[in-house]
């Protein structure tokens, strides 16, 4: 089964809310008033997301229809956007915008001739709002396409503070400090890390923040466009770094065993579960949304982050996801889709789901206080103060049979070295290989 990295990603909160959470308050945030000038008609918006995450969107649509009279009808796609938008366009049923969650697919649906441009009022308002790598990111070749509406930042540890204080210890600034840290939790009793090495994909996260801030954007730049290749020494030196972690039976919790049979929401349960066995779990900051709706964690008391400390003398990392909207020729209502994604790019628009929480916006108009806690306050500042430093996840530009499907590619090779840390340079090979194939299709 084909699982695209973002996909699970954006989707991680909404499974553990479709256990039984509910969202983190909010409610219907009004629009303001508007001519109705899109009476009659219906957007249909095409996306990832399901649970909270649909229901949280839908008051932003519903904004807009307060504003504009435009109802709106949104579709769940599930893990594969790509077959689902292309069958409807083949079906002559295609939605009037996608909710793109990767750089790759925003490439692919551009190449095939499938989207708009967006409109100069939309893109005067990106350019007021976003730094230029949003902008980057939603172009394909110059053109830009995407409006990055929801971002994720992926450059934060989770820890529970009781572990932290019985052990003394503090959140540490580099990445040999958070080792040592690390011994200091295990020494007093628990696990110093949940590691979710079921999820190919965390393991990803992994790498690229350690390969960003020891080898620097440039080099990240041209691994994720494969014009570096994995058998480089800067990728063989990242994997050492990271299996100087996943080597260390004492670190994770259950061994390479126990991180290999655990997944996304099984690692923060193991931390901020009932009986928690391990003090920290690294993933983004939708970690939060978990801890707080199915364990019943207070953010910033009984749950908090520190961002990704700093390797090898490099600069703190921030690596960022997100979803991109984008208009289609062939919706029926493509017009009104583009006043769709015109709205989307406000900060009135942003600070609807804002409110009502598991949202982080890249629109640096946002004002901090549309977040409803300090700890996304604080996440959504590290974020937007990042500027043009933030890179996208590595994998979710890559071709998906290489950065995003189960069992294959550098999923399954990563898994392959968690299990068996001892040889970088083979597994450098390995994903050279994989990649190199994956690239050339």
């Amino acid at each position: 089964m084909m699982r695209r990295r973002t996909t699970l990603l954006t989707g991680c909160t909404a499974l553990a809310l479709a256990l039984g959470a509910t969202a983190c308050g909010g409610g219907p945030v009004s629009a303001g008033g508007g001519d109705k000038a899109l009476s009659g008609q219906t957007v249909t918006v095409a996306g990832v997301w399901s649970g909270s995450e649909q229901k949280n969107f839908q008051k932003v649509l519903d904004a807009f229809t307060e504003k504009t009279g435009a109802k709106t009808q949104f579709v769940s796609t599930g893990d594969n956007v790509s077959t689902v938008v292309g069958s409807k366009i083949e079906g002559g049923n295609a939605p009037d915008v996608v909710m793109v969650p990767q750089v790759g697919v925003l490439n692919q649906f551009a190449q095939k001739g499938w989207l708009k441009p967006l409109s100069p009022a939309a893109q005067r308002t990106v350019d007021a709002g976003y730094a230029p790598v949003w902008k980057k990111y939603g172009s394909v070749d110059g053109t830009l396409y995407g409006l990055y509406f929801k971002a994720a930042h992926k450059s934060t540890v989770w820890y529970s503070p009781d572990a932290l204080a019985q052990a003394g210890v503090k959140p540490p600034k580099t990445y040999d400090e958070l080792l040592k840290a690390g011994h200091t939790v295990s020494d007093s009793g628990l696990a110093a890390f949940a590691v979710a090495g079921q999820d190919g994909w965390t393991l990803t996260d992994w790498f690229e923040n350690i390969y960003l801030s020891q080898a620097g954007p440039e080099k990240y730049d041209a691994l994720a466009a494969h014009k570096l290749t994995w058998t480089d020494t800067s990728v063989v030196k990242a994997l050492t770094t990271l299996g100087k972690l996943f080597e260390d039976k004492q670190l994770i919790a259950g061994g390479q065993n126990g991180a290999l049979n655990t997944d996304f929401p099984g690692s923060v349960e193991k931390v901020f579960g009932p009986k928690p066995q391990a003090g920290m779990v690294y993933e983004g900051d939708f970690v939060a949304g978990v801890a707080h709706d199915q364990y019943g964690k207070e953010i910033g008391k009984d749950a908090d982050f520190f961002p990704f400390p700093a390797v090898g003398g490099g600069t703190a990392p921030v690596v960022s996801g997100g979803d991109a909207a984008v208009v289609l020729k062939d919706g029926k209502n493509a017009g009104a889709g583009m006043k769709l994604v015109e709205y989307l790019a406000t900060p009135e628009a942003a600070a609807v789901w804002a409110k009502a929480g598991g949202f982080l916006s890249p629109n640096r108009k946002l004002s901090l206080t549309a977040y409803g806690d300090d700890v996304t306050r604080a996440t959504a500042k590290s974020l937007v103060g990042a500027g043009d430093s933030v890179r996208f996840d590595m994998s979710d530009q890559a071709p998906a049979a290489f950065g995003g499907t189960k069992g294959t590619g550098e999923w399954k090779l990563l898994q392959d070295f968690l299990r068996d840390p001892s040889d970088p340079k083979g597994t450098a090979a390995k994903l050279e290989a994989a990649a190199a194939k994956a690239y050339r299709n």
